[in-house]
């Protein structure tokens, strides 16, 4: 097995974005996170992935062209931490996006780890969002206005009324909203919005706007699959509070699948992980900075993810205004 002292993993691992098209989907990831894409209709930007099918790539230092699979079965826990490599294996935990809405998403569900294993063989989605624009009065819907049962549900659902039962809440830059398995939600359009998730791509969509693609079709509804998933009580659990406090880690979400902090960067600052048995992902969400691990140097800009294995121990970040999410698994 590779040992530390090969230097391969001491530095700031950037990943090729993932580019994908959707329905709903706008230019906000090319015109203002500088993705390269010419499309019109781009939603997201899988930043980190081992999703089979959509495995990230370096993109940088002397891992580039390497998979994160690749990285994950050469150096095990000096990427994810010996807790988490243990539990994980060479599963990556997380997957990692950029997402613009020009319009409404699916309303729509995700399973919880139970369900999703055994239907699925997947992970279930618990998931956060951390909005980084909004167009005047953007909104998501996030659960239900009151609790619900089934019943009062399938008759909302089958009459075309669905939206008179869901929760809207209006959304401005800095908001953060953390989506628990079962709960109902949707982007809402003109929302452009980070996310950190479980790693799943298992989607119960139950409501589209009557929304048709470009060949006249609807996409697949799951109204069955999710009936014994959604949770139809009305839970005030979604709306994460939290400080800003300059050169300061401060958590926005706490959960058993990840842990996300707000860090405003303003000067010189060294991060201290001595003490964390995991890798660190930073997200820009505002401003540029530069990170350093050990004499090697990576620039992130807004919209731009950064990997730090799980094996360095401090990493200093220079800045005259960046805001980056920090997040970890312990």
């Amino acid at each position: 097995m590779p040992t530390k002292e090969d230097g391969m993993l001491n530095y700031p691992i950037r990943f090729e974005p993932i580019l994908k098209e959707k329905i709903w989907g706008g230019n906000k990831l090319r015109n203002i996170l500088n993705k390269d894409s010419n499309r019109e209709d781009l939603g997201e930007s899988w930043e980190i992935s081992g999703l089979k099918g959509d495995i990230s790539v370096v993109a940088n230092g002397p891992l580039k062209g390497k998979t994160l699979n690749d990285l994950l079965v050469e150096y095990k826990e000096r990427l994810l931490g010996e807790k988490n490599f243990k539990k994980f294996s060479t599963k990556f935990p997380l997957l990692i996006k950029f997402i613009d809405a020009k319009t409404e998403l699916s309303v729509q569900l995700h399973p919880n780890d139970e369900i999703a294993r055994k239907r699925h063989n997947s992970f279930g989605k618990t998931e956060m969002w951390y909005i980084m624009q909004a167009d005047e009065g953007a909104e998501i819907n996030i659960g239900f206005k009151k609790s619900t049962s089934e019943a009062e549900y399938l008759e909302h659902l089958n009459s075309g009324k669905i939206t008179n039962l869901l929760n809207f809440e209006k959304v401005k830059k800095g908001d953060s909203f953390f989506i628990n398995p079962g709960k109902v939600h949707a982007i809402g359009a003109g929302v452009l919005l980070a996310e950190i998730q479980q790693t799943s791509d298992i989607t119960y969509r139950i409501f589209d706007w009557g929304r048709i693609d470009s060949e006249g079709k609807s996409r697949e509804l799951h109204t069955d699959l999710a009936l014994d998933a959604i949770d139809f009580e009305r839970k005030e659990d979604f709306r994460n509070k939290y400080s800003r406090i300059k050169n300061h880690s401060t958590n926005i979400a706490t959960s058993e699948y990840f842990t996300t902090n707000f860090l405003p960067v303003n000067g010189n600052i060294v991060k201290d992980y001595s003490h964390l048995d995991s890798f660190v992902i930073y997200m820009c969400v505002s401003g540029e900075a530069e990170v350093t691990v050990g004499e090697n140097s990576e620039k992130i800009i807004q919209g731009q993810t950064l990997l730090i294995p799980a094996e360095n121990n401090q990493v200093q970040i220079t800045s005259e205004g960046a805001e980056l999410l920090e997040i970890f698994v312990v």
